[in-house]
This record gives structure tokens, C-alpha cells and sequence, in this order.
């Protein structure tokens, strides 16, 4: 029995998340199926979250346990590549500890927002970044981005789902700055809530647009009331960005946190 991790990214547009769902495709079932198409072998896929419906991921790593894949795990990415929609492509496969659990090892996550503030659209951005028709200040937006630094109780910026036990975090860092005509959030976390980092995103942009002030962001949070806080942004915007395995030196090759 080998377990082997694999290093993916996709344009999550089509797909209804990572996680298989009843009322559509996801990138698990399509990485399920092409795995079974390739080895003949019915393998379970696990990822190392639930990325939502329209959510994209310039990195995610997911594994699996196999009893017949004797693909040597350079070829694998090529191999199973052929049997996966364009949209998803795995890009390393290695072997990792039998143990190994693409969620559980994680040690932090970073989620990168992309916001287009522009009252005309570009086609080019419109998969990948939400248009906002506003201008949008990005150095108030950054000031009021570290009131979410530190361990704090992040209620106020979840949707209800999954239930949790605790709705308090860690993050590392949260940070707000320009990419050519585009304004980029990155949130580095221990764990997420649902739709948090989009919630966060929508908060931000009220402190941008003058609705808050970078101080409120303190009170937002301190208030645990979700309607305190802005709105939750479209998915298209969101990726999952970098990922970090501190205790997982099989992944160190993939650089998966540059």
C-alpha cells in the first residue's frame, strides 16, 4: 500500500468546490475518476480543504493510498493529466509517510482575494477577480487588514455551515497591496471558517471605499455579529495560494509556500 501526495492547482469556475456533491461535479469526484481511469482501481481522495463552489487554487495538495499504482511517481502527473479535464492539472506527485494526511499536516494556509475596481468590465478578469465599480484606497484597506492579526474569535466574519466546536483562529498575517490594476488580500491562517476569507475581503473593502474606518475592524471582531461586518465577496475572486507542511520534508521540493 502506497500513499501518495500530489501537488494540483485548477480554475475552480465549473466545479461546485473540492468536496463530491450530489447536484454537480466537483475536483474530487474528477480526481477520483481520472485515478480509477488510470490505475482501475477505486481510490478515496483526500484534499487539504473544502474549497467552496467557484474557488480556485494555485496550490492544493491532495492524497491517496493505492494498492496497484506502480506509475513511478515522476510519470504519475503526466499520466494522470491525460485523463483530467483542462482545467485541473497535477503538477508533482511524491511518497509520502503512511500517515500522512493532506488536511491534518497543513500547518498554515494562505488565500489570496483578488478585487478589479473598475466601473467597465475586462474579460480577462472575470473568472479570476471581483469587479468592484468603486475606487478602493489599498493603504487603508492594508492598515485595517492587521486589526485581523493575532488569535482572535472570528465570528463575526463566517458564514453559517459545517458546524465548529470554536470559531477562533490564528492568523499570521493579513496583508493588502496592488498587482498591476488589481488590489490582492493574503490571508495566512492555522484553520478558516466558512467563507471567512471572503468575508474579511468585504470588510476590507468597506474600509477602502471610507463605509469603516481601519480602527472599526477591531470592533467588528470584538462584536462576533456577523452584521457588523461587509459583505461576503463572490468565489471568483478567491485562490488558495501557498501552503505550508513544516513536519512533511517529501514536499519540500515543490516549494509549495514560495
Amino acid at each position: 500500500m502506497k500513499n501518495i501526495a500530489l501537488v494540483l492547482s485548477y480554475d475552480g469556475t465549473n466545479y461546485n468546490g473540492w468536496q463530491i456533491q450530489k447536484n454537480g461535479p466537483s475536483i474530487q469526484e474528477s480526481m477520483e475518476t481520472a485515478l480509477f481511469r488510470l490505475l482501475g482501481e477505486k481510490v478515496h481522495v483526500s484534499g487539504v480543504g473544502r474549497t467552496d463552489s467557484g474557488v480556485h487554487a494555485r496550490r492544493y495538495v491532495a492524497s491517496f493510498k493505492s494498492e496497484r499504482c506502480t506509475i513511478p511517481t515522476d510519470r504519475l502527473p503526466f499520466a494522470l493529466n491525460s485523463f483530467l479535464p483542462p482545467d485541473i492539472a497535477v503538477s508533482g506527485a511524491v511518497e509520502v509517510p503512511e500517515d500522512f494526511d493532506a488536511r491534518f499536516d497543513c500547518t498554515r494556509k494562505e488565500y489570496a482575494y483578488y478585487i478589479f475596481p473598475s466601473t467597465l468590465r475586462d474579460p480577462f478578469h472575470a473568472r479570476y477577480a471581483y469587479r468592484y465599480n468603486y475606487p478602493l484606497d489599498a493603504e487603508r484597506m492594508h492598515e485595517g487588514a492587521q486589526r485581523f492579526v493575532g488569535t482572535h474569535d472570528f465570528a463575526s466574519v463566517r458564514s453559517q455551515g459545517t458546524p465548529v466546536k470554536s470559531t477562533v483562529r490564528t492568523i499570521f498575517w493579513c496583508d493588502v497591496d496592488k498587482v498591476d490594476d488589481l488590489i490582492r488580500i493574503r490571508v495566512c491562517g492555522d484553520g478558516f471558517l466558512y467563507n471567512m476569507v471572503r468575508a474579511i475581503s468585504g470588510t476590507l473593502v468597506y474600509v477602502g471605499g471610507g463605509k469603516l474606518r481601519p480602527d472599526d475592524v477591531a470592533d467588528v471582531l470584538a462584536s462576533c455579529d456577523r452584521e457588523q461586518a461587509g459583505p461576503t465577496l463572490p468565489a471568483c475572486g478567491l485562490f488558495m495560494n501557498r501552503l505550508w507542511y513544516d513536519h512533511t520534508s517529501e514536499l519540500d521540493r515543490f516549494r509549495l509556500g514560495d
